[in-house]
């Protein structure tokens, strides 16, 4: 492969134009973006080497030198090392060329090297999608696939953020706008109930769920930009009411909380079916759910491994979910 260095210092809105250019004298330098690549994956250098079968010494060099070459950090050096805005970018174009060699490599067979590694395919999606059904269908692929799958996991409000920073080639987002760059298919709408356990229900809502109840009774949110449990206690009040919140950022332990009477939350019916049937949750407010439509975004890069991921999302999205 022919390596050519890019100008010692590059405008970082130019950056894209950059990418795209054919002279030689654009070409990046494929191994030093493998090493950032490396590095953003594993979190640290030192296992960025052990992954790449060099020191950390190369390593480091090779992103130092691409720093240079762009004009700009790429990466932040912490605990765990993570990528600059420019950084993910640079990652993002590292894996779509990753699936754009495994696509080339299964018509061309010839051109595939012994043992080829594994591409990374990295995604974003919520939590609830993850704990319900998401997951089946993406261990499925990844048994038949050559990936290593990469999740990120966030509130499906914002899924999609993850798609536009380039960190991800597809989310499981609420946003049906497509990112630039990218396809929105809808998969079907998730299903939440208010729920809390009956000793809380007894204790906090004796006299009905309003306005002033729901100030006072503690909340469950799964992080600072899960708005579920405000957006259910709006369409209930009819105005924004202020929640008591506790923070935990898993749906399994969303349940748990739950059940030991710590808060009442918005939770996936498909999660609580069970502990509604035997009583040990009950709704807020009998058939109040609140209905959030997903959809699947991916990048238009042609790609056979994640048109076939999104062939599985869709198929388990369709069992799932409330039709679109």
């Amino acid at each position: 492969m022919l390596i050519a260095a890019l100008p010692a210092s590059v405008d970082e809105a130019k950056l894209p134009s950059l990418l795209c250019l054919e002279t030689p004298a654009a070409m990046l330098d494929y191994p030093a973006l493998a090493a950032l690549a490396a590095v953003v994956r594993e979190g640290s250098f030192e296992r960025a080497a052990r992954a790449l079968h060099v020191t950390p010494s190369a390593v480091s060099q090779r992103i130092r030198l691409l720093e240079e070459r762009i004009g700009c950090a790429l990466v932040v050096r912490d605990q765990p090392c993570r990528a600059t805005e420019t950084g993910r970018r640079l990652c993002q174009h590292v894996d779509r060329v990753s699936l754009l060699e495994h696509a080339l490599q299964e018509t061309l067979p010839a051109l595939a090297p012994q043992g080829a590694a594994r591409v990374a395919l990295p995604v974003a999606v919520n939590a609830d999608s993850l704990a319900t059904w998401f997951a089946p269908p993406m261990a499925a692929f990844a048994a038949e696939a050559p990936v290593l799958m990469q999740v990120a996991v966030d509130d499906q409000d914002h899924t999609g953020d993850w798609l536009r920073s380039g960190a991800v080639l597809a989310a499981v987002t609420a946003v049906a706008r497509p990112a630039t760059g990218c396809n929105s298919r809808p998969l079907g709408a998730m299903r939440y109930r208010a729920v809390a356990s009956p000793a809380f229900v007894a204790r906090h809502f004796a006299g009905g769920v309003g306005a002033g109840s729901l100030a006072r009774a503690p909340s469950l949110v799964f992080n600072q930009k899960d708005e579920l449990q405000a957006r259910w206690a709006r369409r209930q009040c009819h105005r924004a009411v202020e929640l008591p919140r506790h923070m935990l950022p898993s749906a399994h332990a969303f349940v748990a909380a739950a059940l030991a009477g710590m808060g009442w939350g918005l939770n996936p019916q498909a999660l609580i079916a069970a502990h509604l049937a035997d009583g040990t949750l009950v709704e807020l407010v009998p058939d109040t759910p609140l209905d959030v439509p997903l959809h699947w975004q991916q990048a238009r890069a042609a790609s056979a491994l994640l048109d076939g991921l999104a062939r599985r999302v869709q198929a388990a999205a369709r069992d799932a979910l409330l039709p679109p």
